[in-house]
């Protein structure tokens, strides 16, 4: 059994972030970073770097390649309700990127010191000194302890689903690839409909595809997405055609504050993990990296896993605030009363 001080389970823009910041403050910690992104598997993500994420990154001093980019560049978004039949443009500040090229950018930056595994941890105990991981790997099955045990591992997290008591609400998140046939479909639209989802759907530009994509509660959730996918053809008056690639996974919804788990005992939990989502976008980028950096802090102050505990509680405490008032918010975007009366007064709509 190889013995690691911190072990990190998933390699997104929370564990890679917090990896590096890691590697760099406590160069004598060893670290092990497990990558589950195998066999062709990407995250389901529109792909879109918020206002939020992009100061994070300019406080961090990383400059983006453009090979991260992707075209179009986008500035505002069209939000469109399908029950009403009816949309009204708002301005965006986002980056449209190629997630997969942006997290394997962030796992490049990551140091030496830092030992990187492609697999997947199957099983997770509690030891007399630590944790002990099963691992899944190209190689076959390793087995790991650890003193710290972080979660980096989205919605489905297996560290929070073994150590914590779990009720976050999560939906499952459909995303098809095309092929563009039409130069009139909008570049960047949110959607909702009451008939297929109580949450958002989303249409994205990404060079010469296109990707429609929505979150949708477990029971019927490929019927639901194909019955919105068809009301959305009839409104924009376009046939997306053939799927080039269906991506699904789970994504997480937090309702209240207490969704927002952090971690105790050497165990803690970054990101999506931690419930560190918007409940009214699903954006989640900005969330995962500061987690990352803010428990890379409170592990190099703490001396114990008590005091760690503590500071990593403290230093999201405004993260946490911040994210619970999306709750609210996204309770009103999803009514459908509530959000025609917004559409119809065109209130910092595009005129």
């Amino acid at each position: 059994m190889v013995q690691y001080d911190i072990a990190i389970i998933g390699a997104g823009p929370a564990g890679a972030t917090l990896a590096r910041v890691l590697g760099q403050k406590c160069p004598d910690k060893k670290i092990l970073l497990l990558d589950g992104e195998t066999g062709g598997i990407r995250k389901v993500c529109g792909g879109l770097l918020s206002e939020d994420a992009q100061e994070l990154l300019a406080k961090m001093n990383l400059v983006l390649p453009k090979d991260v980019l992707e075209d179009p560049q986008i500035f505002s978004v069209d939000t469109i309700d399908l029950t009403l039949g009816f949309g009204r443009s708002y301005v965006r500040h986002y980056l449209n990127m190629d997630r997969a090229a942006f997290d394997r950018w962030l796992i490049s930056l990551i140091g030496k010191s830092v030992d990187i595994t492609v697999g997947r941890c199957i099983k997770l105990e509690k030891t007399d000194t630590g944790h002990a991981l099963t691992l899944k790997t190209d190689s076959g099955v390793a087995l790991v302890n650890t003193k710290y045990l972080v979660g980096a591992d989205g919605a489905s997290s297996i560290v929070r689903r073994t150590f914590f008591k779990d009720k976050l609400y999560r939906y499952v998140s459909i995303q098809q690839w095309f092929r563009i046939t039409d130069p009139k479909l909008p570049y960047y639209s949110c959607i909702f409909d009451k008939k297929t989802s109580d949450s958002c759907s989303w249409t994205i530009t990404k060079g010469d595809y296109y990707i429609f994509g929505g979150a949708f509660p477990k029971n019927g959730c490929r019927k639901a997405f194909e019955e919105q996918k068809s009301r959305l053809e009839d409104y924009l008056g376009v046939k997306l055609g053939e799927p080039v690639r269906t991506e699904a996974c789970l994504v997480a919804s937090p309702r209240r504050r207490s969704d927002f788990l952090t971690g105790k005992d050497g165990v803690y939990l970054v990101g999506e993990a931690a419930g560190f989502i918007s409940a009214s976008s699903f954006e989640g980028i900005s969330s995962a990296m500061l987690s990352g950096m803010l428990l890379a802090d409170a592990i190099a102050e703490g001396a114990s896993t008590e005091k760690v505990t503590f500071l990593y509680r403290k230093k999201v405490r405004k993260l946490i605030s911040k994210l619970s008032l999306k709750i609210p918010k996204m309770k009103i975007l999803t009514s459908p009363l509530l959000r025609s009366i917004i559409l119809k007064s065109g209130i910092t709509a595009i005129k």
